[in-house]
């Protein structure tokens, strides 16, 4: 039986999923939610639109602020599904969310942590990298990977069927 589910959320539909597997879950085990964000502002500094900003501290305060409104939008979102979450939002310069969301689990002692995942394969998923995988190797609790709902398939036809 669950007890503590870590749900990161970072806005994204795939991420919404999660959380909304996190919810089911979290009602039926009579369990606490925790919802996390990681601001990453490495991300932002590497980009050519951050220069936009007048000071790196403009830049870094529009990166909180929207932090905060992705964790409040997922607070929103518990709340309407019966549960009241925790939640918590660090700030990174660098380094990996995999890293952050697994300190989190151990910190927080969660016994689950439910992550929305792009479900990507091949060649997008070496070149872009996956947190999740990351965090299934080595979160010292289960996983549950929640894929986002992908574009309708077109079924292939079997091999010397006629058109």
């Amino acid at each position: 039986m669950y007890k503590r589910i870590l749900v990161p959320v970072d806005g994204s539909p795939a991420s919404n999923l999660g959380l909304d597997e996190a919810i089911k879950l979290a009602k039926e085990q009579g369990a606490r939610l925790r919802l996390f964000h990681l601001v990453d502002e490495y991300v932002a500094v590497s980009s050519p639109g951050s220069m936009s900003f007048s000071t790196a501290d403009d830049l870094f305060e529009t990166l909180r602020q929207g932090g905060r409104k992705i964790l409040e939008a997922a607070q929103l979102r518990v709340r309407r599904g019966g549960l009241e979450p925790d939640s918590v939002m660090l700030e990174s310069i660098g380094g990996s969310a995999a890293d952050f969301i697994v300190e989190q689990a151990k910190k927080w002692r969660a016994d689950l942590i439910v992550l929305g995942t792009h479900g990507r394969r091949g060649v997008k998923r070496l070149v872009m990298g996956s947190d999740a995988e990351q965090v299934v190797r080595t979160a010292p609790v289960p996983v549950l990977l929640v894929r986002a709902k992908t574009a309708a398939r077109v079924p292939r036809k079997p091999r010397g069927a006629r058109r």
